[in-house]
């Protein structure tokens, strides 16, 4: 028996931590599956009916919610893919508000910082666990200056490490 509460929050968690589309497939199967709550039957039926459906491809979980727990399992899951992008749409009115004030622009620094940190403590992870060598080194510091000055796009920095990365190894 499928437990309503529980069902919506996997639904949710899985749209939340996704980029859409079949981003949320993974969580979702894992999820569910390990429940017993769907088979892998449901996840090709409903993957199916997405792909044939018009519209955006996220949408195929709410065939999945309607093959696992009916009409309430699609409304569920109608929700809960929808409460993610209206949570950033508040989000941007709330900062569109109050962003100029001086206690947001200060947690925006903060959260920059500390994703900044988090970031250099993952990397240098792994850095440490795939070796040291002087072309990471290269790369590590050239991605750094390029990315500190403000004026190159990630998207730019990101190829040009990638081709570095080619280039070196």
């Amino acid at each position: 028996m499928i437990e309503p509460l529980t069902y919506f929050w996997l639904l949710l968690k899985a749209s939340l931590f996704s980029t859409g589309g079949l981003g949320n497939l993974p969580i979702l199967h894992e999820d569910l599956l390990a429940r017993g709550w769907a088979t892998e039957r449901h996840f090709a039926e409903a993957l199916a009916v997405g792909q044939v459906s018009p519209g955006p491809s996220g949408l195929w979980v709410i065939s999945l919610g309607f093959l696992t727990a009916g009409w309430l399992g699609a409304v569920l899951a109608l929700v809960a893919i929808s409460l993610p992008p209206l949570l950033v749409l508040a989000v941007e009115r709330v900062y569109n508000r109050t962003g100029d004030h001086p206690a947001v622009r200060g947690f925006i620094r903060g959260l920059s910082l500390a994703v900044i940190g988090i970031f250099l403590v993952v990397l240098a992870g792994l850095m440490i666990e795939n070796g040291l060598d002087i072309g990471t080194a290269l790369i590590v510091l050239g991605s750094l200056a390029l990315g500190i000055t403000g004026r190159v796009p990630v998207v730019a920095l990101l190829a040009l490490g990638a081709l570095a990365g080619i280039a070196f190894y």
